[in-house]
C-alpha cells in the first residue's frame, strides 16, 4: 500500500514540477499569490488522484492481488485512498479559502491572472467550482461517520453508495478547472488517466456491476449452530463456480438488502460446488443469521479471493500457523485439503488460541485433522487456564514463516514481541475490513 502510494504521488509531483519548470516567471506576480496557486493545483491534483484510485479499487479487480497481496490489501488500499483523499480535498479547500488572508495582508496586487472564458464553457466551470464545493463538504462528512466504529454499518452501507455521485462531481469539477496548459503536458495525460479509472470504477458501482463476472448463485444446504455464537452454513453453488483454494474468501449475499459480506470457507474445494463458512457472531446481521437462514434458501457468492494460501509457503522455511478464534477458517480449510495426501503435508506449528478449550467447538475439529497429518504439531492455548500465547513461546529461529489469522490485537502484541527478540520472520496476515 504505501509503495502503491508513495509511486502515484511521485509521479504527480513530478509532472506537476514539469508544468512550473516550463512556465515562464511573471514578474508581476507576487511569490505568494504564486505559492498559492500552485499549491492549490498540487492538492486538488493529489487528492482526484487519490479518490481515483479508491474508486478503481472498489471494483475488485483480481489482476491486482498478485502485486498488491491480496483482495484484503486491495480493500485496505481503498480505505486508506478514500481518507486521503479528503484530507487533501479539505487542504486545498482551506488553501482556496487562503485567498481572503492574503487579500487582507498583501492585497490584490500581484494575483496570477485568471485564464478567460466565455459561453457556455465559462457556466459549466462556475458549475463545477459549486460541485466541488458541495462535494467536498459530503465528503468530509463521509469521514467522520467512516472513522465512527460505532455508527451503525447498516446505515453506512446506505450512505456510502453516494461515494460514486460524489466522485463523479469532484472529477467534472477538476476537469473543467484544471489549467488548459495541463492538457498538453505530461501531467495532463496522467489526470486523464486517473480520471477514466475512477469513471470507470464510479460507473460499474452505480450499474450494480462489481464482482458480477466472478458471482455464482445457488443454495443453502445446511445451517446448524456449532457454538452458541458461530453458525455453519454449507451452500450448493451453480456451474459458474471457479473453485477455491484453501484459505480463501468470498463475498456472500443471503439478503439483497443487506448486501454482501466476506467470509472465509472453512472446508477444502472438493470439486463439487459446496462450500461451507463458520460465521461467528459479530454483529446484528450475523447473530441474526441462524433464526434468518433455512436450507433451500438462495445464495450469491462472489468470488473467490484472497492470498492466504497454503501454496504460496516457501518451501524451505520453518512454517508457524497461528489462529485465533474465528480465525481458525482458513486453516482449517488447509488442513482439510491435506487429508486426501497427508504425506505431502508440510511440517507445521499449528497455534489455536481459544477462551476455553472444553466448551470451544473447533477443538475436537482441529484435533480429529492434525491426528492424520504426523506432521502438524498442534498447540492449544487456553486463556481461561491462564495459557497466553508470546512471542518467546514461539521459538522463531533461522528462517521462519507465519500465517497469522485472529484478533488484530494479538497479531500486534507478537509482532512487538518478535522484533523486540530480535526476530522479523515473514509475516502473513489478512487486514480486511469491511469499513
Amino acid at each position: 500500500m504505501k509503495t502503491l502510494f508513495a509511486s502515484l504521488i511521485t509521479l504527480l509531483a513530478l509532472a506537476w514540477g514539469w508544468d512550473i519548470a516550463r512556465t515562464p516567471a511573471d514578474p508581476n506576480v507576487h511569490a505568494l499569490w504564486l505559492g498559492r496557486q500552485q499549491l492549490l493545483y498540487l492538492s486538488g491534483l493529489l487528492s482526484v488522484a487519490m479518490l481515483s484510485l479508491a474508486m478503481f479499487l472498489a471494483t475488485r479487480p483480481v489482476w491486482l492481488e498478485a502485486p498488491l497481496g491480496g483482495m484484503d490489501r486491495i480493500y485496505r488500499s481503498h480505505k486508506w485512498a478514500g481518507i486521503l483523499a479528503v484530507g487533501l480535498a479539505a487542504l486545498h479547500w482551506l488553501v482556496e479559502m487562503s485567498g481572503d488572508i492574503l487579500k487582507a495582508t498583501i492585497g490584490r496586487q500581484g494575483r496570477v491572472p485568471d485564464e478567460v472564458f466565455t459561453g457556455w464553457l465559462d457556466v459549466l466551470r462556475d458549475l463545477a467550482e459549486d460541485m466541488g464545493e458541495w462535494a467536498i463538504y459530503a465528503l468530509l462528512a463521509m469521514l467522520v461517520i467512516t472513522l465512527w466504529k460505532q455508527f451503525p454499518y447498516r446505515p453506512w452501507r446506505f450512505l456510502h453508495r453516494a461515494m460514486p455521485v460524489l466522485y463523479l462531481m469532484l472529477a467534472f469539477h477538476a476537469a473543467l478547472l484544471a489549467p488548459t496548459a495541463y492538457w498538453a503536458q505530461p501531467v495532463g495525460a496522467l489526470l486523464a488517466v486517473l480520471l477514466a479509472a475512477g469513471v470507470y470504477g464510479a460507473l460499474n458501482t452505480l450499474l450494480g456491476r462489481i464482482g458480477k463476472a466472478r458471482e455464482s448463485r445457488g443454495e443453502i444446504i445446511a445451517v446448524a449452530p456449532l457454538a452458541p455464537d458461530v453458525t455453519t452454513v454449507v451452500c450448493r453453488l451453480g456451474p459458474g463456480w471457479r473453485g477455491h483454494r484453501p484459505g480463501q474468501f468470498a463475498f456472500v449475499s443471503f439478503d439483497d438488502q443487506e448486501g454482501a459480506h466476506p467470509f472465509t470457507m472453512a472446508s477444502a474445494d472438493q470439486g463439487d460446488h459446496t462450500v461451507s463458512f463458520q460465521i461467528k457472531a459479530l454483529g446484528d446481521y450475523t447473530r441474526s443469521l441462524p433464526q434468518r437462514l433455512r436450507p433451500g434458501q438462495s445464495v450469491r457468492v462472489e468470488g473467490p479471493y484472497g492470498r492466504f494460501d497454503m501454496g504460496r509457503r516457501q518451501r524451505r522455511a520453518r512454517q508457524i500457523w497461528i489462529a485465533g478464534g474465528i480465525g481458525v477458517t482458513p486453516f482449517l480449510a488447509w488442513l482439510a485439503s491435506l487429508q486426501a495426501a497427508p504425506d505431502k503435508a508440510p511440517a507445521a506449528e499449528l497455534h489455536y488460541c481459544t477462551r476455553d478449550q472444553a466448551s470451544d467447538a473447533f477443538v475436537p475439529r482441529l484435533r480429529a485433522l492434525c491426528a492424520t497429518l504426523p506432521t502438524v504439531r498442534l498447540h492449544l492455548h487456553d486463556a481461561r487456564q491462564g495459557a497466553k500465547l508470546t512471542a518467546a513461546a514461539l521459538g522463531v529461529s533461522g528462517k521462519t514463516e507465519i500465517w497469522f489469522c485472529g484478533p488484530t490485537g494479538l497479531a500486534n502484541a507478537l509482532r512487538q514481541g518478535l522484533a523486540a527478540l530480535g526476530w522479523r520472520p515473514r509475516f502473513h496476515q489478512e487486514a480486511f475490513e469491511m469499513r
